[in-house]
């Protein structure tokens, strides 16, 4: 019988989560799914002194953000209560008693040794080693000149700390982890790991070395460069959803060159010999493309929540206010914007008292012809039938006519006076939802601007 695959993602808390490393954990997350796997997150936290709490929760919250859910763990919290408890993932620093039982295994069988230095030294092979890699393809790794003189490495330093290459291979051996996937550039790692394995006396998982992922120049992504990190995409307002699909682009491609995928498609589609060889280039624009696509369906009820999130972040507090209200200008950005943290410059005339004025466009649009222009509108306005879109419409049109003027010559400095801006929702549904007490008062207020702009 067949063990179905064990995979594990495996993150140091360094205090971000890197995009590269949350698409590590998706490729895991996806073949563990797709082939009813189990996927296990395992925090490598051994480094005390970099390590801290809010970094685990960077990488706990961005998972649970994407929905990488993992399968095992110990359950932390009340086990009685009414979630039963959180499952946790493991930490490397509550599993020191497992390193020191496999460096005296090794030891006991002279495969390691005390070092003069302190250290404890593992005994590495002086054989080229063949890495069988599912991804990249049979590699042999020779000794390098220096490894020819003393090929051995450090398993524990002088302090007691055991290395990255050890706890990593410990791990894997006790997690009965059958796959690794991993960043390309762990591929100059995996001789040692390898090598580590067959001294427990047990055959190494399966590798599988994605491709890195760089920046559109083809340099590497530092912590620095746009998109980098993850909470960058829960800041901007950015969907899970989205983020999910573009990550999935980036080093896997479906065979009919799909781009927009739900997650649970791609879970059936997904596996190892599909990932590409070559490094992927990360596209922003992409990126925000495939997030407008994915905002423009999203439900009312959600776009409302998410909508009303971003207002409240950018110190706009939409809760004293009529839901109505609201949820009548959120609808009118529907379709209109890519990311939530834009909604705030986009609409957020709707939720202030007094709009600031592009200044660019005051000195465009605020000028002297346009004074008696904006007055006539406002009379029409004022004496309109009724205040909904299709009426306003109807009466800017007519009044524009009565002018001689194109339509155009009356929707700019009517839009400019009641939200500030040259762009944004439609006029005609942003002036019903404002409404006729607020549109009159913006455009009074701005027919005083035009005579400050003309002083």
């Amino acid at each position: 019988m067949t063990m179905k695959p064990r995979v594990r993602f495996a993150p140091s808390p360094t205090g971000y989560l890197h995009i590269g490393g949350a698409r590590t954990a998706l490729f895991n997350w996806l073949y563990a799914r797709h082939t009813g796997g189990t996927f296990v997150l395992r925090i490598e936290d051994t480094d005390a002194a970099r390590n801290s709490q809010e970094a685990v929760d960077v990488i706990l919250n961005g998972l649970r953000w994407l929905g990488l859910d993992w399968d095992e763990g110990p359950i932390t919290g009340d086990a009685t209560g009414p979630s039963k408890g959180d499952r946790g993932p493991y930490f490397q620093s509550q599993r020191k008693e497992n390193y020191q039982r496999r460096v005296e295994a090794l030891m006991s069988r002279d495969l390691a040794y005390q070092h003069a230095d302190g250290t404890i030294k593992f005994r590495m092979t002086r054989e080229p080693i063949l890495i069988p890699d599912l991804v990249v393809g049979d590699v042999l790794r020779p000794l390098t000149d220096r490894e020819e003189a003393d090929p051995d490495w450090v398993l524990v330093r002088s302090d007691g700390q055991p290395v990255f290459h050890f706890v990593n291979v410990v791990d894997d051996l006790e997690m009965g982890i059958t796959h690794v996937i991993r960043g390309e550039d762990h591929l100059s790692n995996t001789a040692k790991h390898i090598a580590l394995f067959r001294a427990f006396g047990v055959e190494p998982p399966k590798y599988a070395h994605i491709p890195l992922i760089l920046n559109a120049d083809g340099s590497k992504m530092s912590k620095r460069d746009k998109g980098a990190s993850l909470t960058s995409y829960l800041d901007d307002g950015f969907l899970a959803e989205a983020v999910n699909n573009y990550l999935c682009l980036l080093g896997w491609s479906p065979k009919d060159n799909l781009e927009k995928m739900p997650l649970a498609d791609v879970v059936e589609r997904f596996d190892l010999p599909q990932i590409l060889r070559h490094n992927a280039k990360f596209d922003y624009e992409k990126l925000t493309w495939l997030q407008g696509e994915y905002c423009r369906e999203v439900a009312p009820d959600r776009f409302y929540e998410l909508g009303v999130h971003a207002f409240a972040k950018a110190g706009m507090d939409t809760n004293k206010l009529d839901v109505h209200f609201v949820k009548a200008a959120l609808d009118t950005c529907r379709g209109k914007i890519k990311t939530f943290a834009e909604l705030p410059a986009y609409a957020g005339f709707y939720f202030t008292e007094q709009v600031e004025y592009d200044a660019e466009a005051a000195k465009k649009d605020f000028v002297p012809e346009n004074k008696p222009r904006l007055e006539k509108l406002r009379d029409a306005f004022l004496h309109a039938p009724a205040f909904n879109a299709e009426t306003l419409e109807a009466t800017l049109k007519e009044t524009a006519k009565a002018l001689g003027v194109k339509a155009g010559v009356l929707v700019h400095p009517c839009r400019l006076a009641v939200t500030g801006k040259t762009s944004g929702p439609s006029l005609y549904h942003l002036l019903q939802v404002l409404g006729k007490e607020r549109v009159m008062a913006r455009i009074e207020r701005a027919l005083i601007e035009f005579e400050n702009g003309l002083k």
